[in-house]
């Protein structure tokens, strides 16, 4: 169990417990054929959305339905009364530059990954050289929790000749590569 600080609140939180959800929401992604990515929101100990990719497939590609843009938008459909910089999100690889952007605008905080994203991960941008509305900002990113198990799915994904998304990549080649 991990302890978190956010706006003055401790909230503790069981990441691997939301982790784990997320790498469900990716292992369902991958048996559907779609890039094994999952992301779980999470707010008062409890899950309030859980998504996975869609629309990497040849005949649908498209970058926008990625698993962070889709539990974003179900969060935001809950409305106000869900304090988005008191939730969390878990998502099973590092998030690119427009889902890591789309989270921190709309007051997300606290950001938990797996896998970390070499060719399209955005977490370690430098908020400080930015304008002062992403400069004020005061962003948590926890890396690497559940690493191994998400690696796993990402190798099957990539190995698998059935699959052409981003499979010439860098972030494939570092996958692979891996023991």
């Amino acid at each position: 169990m991990r302890t978190l600080c956010q706006g003055g609140w401790s909230i503790k939180m069981d990441y691997e417990r939301f982790m784990k959800s997320a790498l469900e929401a990716a292992e369902h992604a991958l048996n559907e054929g779609e890039f094994p990515v999952g992301c779980v929101v999470s707010g008062n100990q409890r899950i309030l959305a859980r998504e996975s990719r869609t629309n990497s497939k040849p005949e649908s590609r498209n970058e926008l339905d990625h698993a962070e843009m889709r539990a974003l938008r179900r969060l935001v459909d809950m409305g106000p009364e869900v304090k988005r910089s008191e939730t969390c999100f878990f998502t099973t690889l590092e998030p690119c530059l427009m889902c890591f952007s789309a989270l921190i605008i709309n007051g997300i905080t606290t950001i938990v990954y797996a896998y970390e994203d070499t060719f399209g991960g955005a977490t370690t941008l430098n908020l400080r050289s930015l304008k002062p509305f992403y400069r004020d900002l005061n962003i948590k990113v926890v890396p690497g929790i559940l690493r191994e198990k998400s690696l796993e799915l990402f190798k099957v994904f990539f190995s698998n000749s059935d699959n052409s998304y981003l499979t010439q990549s860098p972030l494939a080649q570092q996958v692979l590569g891996e023991p």
